[in-house]
This record gives structure tokens, C-alpha cells and sequence, in this order.
């Protein structure tokens, strides 16, 4: 069977663990040469190295904070310029700062605004050219649920991922004339590293309140993001925003 990605180059940020991770190993079973980066995740990084080798494919990697704009550019011309054209582009890279709204600094807002909004805009212009010149490309963002419903104690994570999904819609009518499909994905509560910070009863707890009853796999977001990838299936979507949450929003 023909691989749904084969002979691509994809780029994931935050591809070492959870989503990002899933993203970056699927791409590669499904043919698709695969550069991501990480923070201080060595180990991760190298795991899912080998998984992208043991799936026959290229890997291109480093560790860098996505916030610093001059390294995530260089990060991704390093990427291009090992592997090739990229043209599939993963804004996976996020973080978390918790608090009531009283306790939120300018530098904690700042911060979480930087890696999530501020990193997708810059990555989806470093490859923008390319992906212009050569009439095609796929940029997939990583959203959240809680763009559409909130919540409270992480403001500037909600706010940030409901920036992700108007700057998916503007980026989206931008592209689409010359061949870029932009879309979002906006999953619901799924085990991660992240989610494993809020107790061992998270999941069950979590999941029992959702209509499916219970928590999504990684494996099940990165299934989203490869049928936005892929041609055909991808082909007829602009500027969506896949919810794949387990009935935590309906729209």
C-alpha cells in the first residue's frame, strides 16, 4: 500500500514526547522524513529518533526553546537544509502556567503567549516561501478545547490557544490561493507528561466526566493531524479546527 506521507519532509515542534511525539512517529510509518525539536528532553529525543530510523526515514533533531525566535529559525532552515523542502509543518510546542488571576505575572503571560502563538506565527512564516514557490503545503497547529470552553486557573493558556484558532483562520484564507492549507486541532483531555502533573486520578476523574467516558491517547490526536497532512484526505480543508475531544465540546 502506498504510505499516505511518503517522500515528505515534516517539521514538529515539541516532538519528543506526548502529541508532538505521536505526530512525529506516525509521520514516519506513514513515509514522511521527520525534524523536530525538543527542551531538555534528551532521552525522549532520542527514542523518538530511532523510532523514525526504525520506520526507514530521516530524522533531523535539536534542543531549543521555540520562544527564542533566532534559533527556531535557525532550527528550521538547519531541518530544510538537512532533509529537504518541509512540507508539512506541526506547531506542537506548548506550556502550561497555572494560577489564579492574581497571581499571573507579565512574565508568566509573556511566556506562555511566546511559545504558543508567537513561535506558531514565526515557524508558519519560515516556511512560508517555500511552501509558496512551490504552490503546495500543509501547516497544522496544535489548539486546545479549552480555546472553546476555558478555564479557570490557566488563563493565558486558554487565551493563547484561542489565539492559535484565529491565527489559524487568517493564516488559512492567506495560504489557500497559493496551495497552503492551514487547519488547527483542538484535542481534549489526553495523557501527556503535562496531564500527568495533575494527579494520579486525573485521568479517571476527567474521563468519567466526558460523554465517551474517559481520556484520549496521543496516538489518537496524531491520527487527526495525519489525515490534515495527507492528499486526498486533507485536501478540502481550510483553516478547520479538528476537535477530536471526546464530546468535551460539540460544534
Amino acid at each position: 500500500m502506498t504510505k499516505q506521507l511518503e517522500g515528505q519532509v515534516a517539521i514538529v515542534t515539541g516532538g519528543s514526547r506526548g502529541i508532538g511525539r505521536a505526530i512525529a512517529l506516525l509521520f514516519a510509518r506513514e513515509g514522511a522524513d521527520v525534524a523536530f525539536c525538543h527542551l531538555n528532553d534528551a532521552e525522549g529525543a532520542a527514542e523518538v529518533a530511532c523510532g523514525v530510523e526504525a520506520a526507514g526515514r530521516r530524522c533531523f533533531h535539536a534542543a531549543l526553546d521555540v520562544a527564542e525566535l533566532p534559533v527556531l529559525r535557525a532550527f528550521i532552515a538547519a531541518a530544510e537544509g538537512t532533509l529537504g523542502p518541509c512540507d508539512v509543518l506541526v506547531n506542537n510546542a506548548g506550556m502550561n502556567l497555572r494560577g489564579p488571576i492574581e497571581t499571573i505575572t507579565e512574565e508568566m503571560f509573556d511566556r506562555v503567549m511566546a511559545v504558543h502563538v508567537r513561535a506558531s506565527f514565526f515557524a508558519a512564516q519560515a516556511v512560508w516561501p517555500g511552501m509558496a514557490a512551490r504552490g503546495r503545503g500543509r501547516i497544522i497547529t496544535t489548539a486546545s478545547q479549552l480555546a472553546f470552553k476555558g478555564a479557570a486557573g490557566i488563563v493565558p493558556y486558554c487565551t493563547a490557544k484561542a489565539a492559535l484558532v484565529g491565527m489559524t483562520r487568517a493564516l488559512a484564507r492567506e495560504g489557500a490561493p497559493k496551495g497552503i492549507l492551514v487547519n488547527a486541532i483542538a484535542p481534549g483531555p489526553v495523557v501527556s507528561e503535562l496531564t500527568a502533573q495533575l494527579g494520579p486520578d486525573w485521568a479517571t476523574r476527567t474521563g468519567a466526566a466526558l460523554p465517551i467516558g474517559r481520556v484520549g491517547q496521543p496516538g489518537e490526536i496524531a491520527a487527526a493531524a495525519l489525515l490534515l497532512a495527507s492528499s486526498p484526505g486533507g485536501d478540502f480543508f481550510v483553516g478547520a479546527t479538528l476537535s477530536p475531544n471526546g464530546g468535551d465540546v460539540m460544534h
